[in-house]
């Protein structure tokens, strides 16, 4: 299904409207002084735009991973920065799709007013892939008790719950690899007073990332979202949206820089004349907005299955990759 190009124009128009109350000099003030746009990100909240996945009776707007990817480009096309809030967009489908009713009540409309953040998932770990990672929860009464490690979990000092992956059954005694993974909802801010240790790492870019320690971690039994030892098919539900939604902004940044580097072109004046009548000049800019329109195409088709509820793994990772190369 090819999208045409204003179908979505009703969304990129508000959204550019609120992103042009944070101009280039507010993402650049953020990034020198290397701290979260909050401000950026609570105008988002407010404007409905962080709940568009979440459906209506919950607060939400109800619509698909296709809006919301066109969100996340348009964030990053006017030269903002989505990669500080995208992890609601993504994280926020394994509650939805896998949540029981009384999670989904719970935190689903705190999550849609702002009340609550869900910017964070912890799933990797320092040492192993994901279908044999080592930290475990080992269920004891009312009680998980989590032990293990995590690394490069992002946006935790930002986020007030965490979607969780552990191994609730040794390696040793399932038979698929991707068996005996469960997942489970965190408070983060009680856990960081009772087992959990949030070591913040140090970068080259304004991205807040962290390296995590559970020692002996309490989580109640009803934090655990659908069924135990089936996580890791839960999990996909989030990584394939998350790779979905990066392409997006990947799609965006290259817009930005198109836009941007088409405007100098015209006028940037050498020998009498703009340098973007020179064909030296016109074609590696044309040859990147090709690559993005690809991307962009391959974006819409993993969006149109994902919100199908089809396997789209294949289709997510084309996109994420073709993104990036194209950005």
């Amino acid at each position: 299904m090819i999208h045409s190009s204003d179908e979505y124009q009703d969304i990129r128009d508000a959204v550019r409207a609120l992103c042009a109350e944070f101009p280039d000099e507010y993402h650049r003030k953020v990034d020198d002084e290397c701290v979260y746009p909050e401000e950026f990100v609570d105008a988002l909240t407010k404007a409905g735009w962080m709940a568009a996945l979440i459906p209506e009776e919950y607060g939400g707007s109800g619509l698909g991973l296709t809006e919301a990817s066109v969100i996340m480009e348009e964030i990053n096309r006017v030269g903002g920065n989505s990669g500080a809030c995208h992890g609601q967009m993504y994280n926020m489908n394994t509650l939805v799709r896998h949540g029981s009713d009384e999670q989904r009540e719970i935190y689903l409309p705190k999550i849609a007013s702002g009340e609550l953040r869900l910017q964070s998932m912890g799933v990797t770990e320092p040492t192993t892939g994901t279908t044999k990672i080592k930290i475990t929860a080992v269920r004891k009464g009312d009680r998980y008790v989590i032990n293990g490690q995590k690394v490069w979990i992002s946006r935790v000092q930002h986020s007030d719950l965490m979607i969780l992956l552990a191994r609730t059954t040794p390696l040793a005694e399932v038979k698929k690899k991707s068996e005996g993974l469960s997942i489970f909802l965190v408070d983060i801010k009680q856990a960081m007073k009772s087992g959990m240790t949030v070591t913040p790492i140090r970068n080259m870019v304004n991205h807040e990332t962290n390296e995590l320690f559970f020692d002996d971690l309490k989580i109640p039994v009803e934090n655990l979202i659908g069924e135990e030892g089936k996580g890791f098919k839960y999990i996909l539900t989030g990584l394939n949206a998350e790779r979905a939604l990066i392409a997006a902004e990947c799609i965006g940044d290259g817009y930005w820089f198109t836009d941007r580097v088409t405007s100098y072109v015209k006028e940037r004046n050498v020998f009498g004349r703009p340098i973007g009548q020179n064909q030296g000049v016109q074609f590696p800019i044309e040859e990147s907005y090709i690559e993005i329109e690809a991307a962009s195409l391959m974006r819409y088709q993993a969006c149109r299955l994902y919100d199908a509820g089809e396997p789209c793994g294949a289709e997510a990772n084309m996109a994420k990759y073709l993104a990036a190369k194209a950005s």
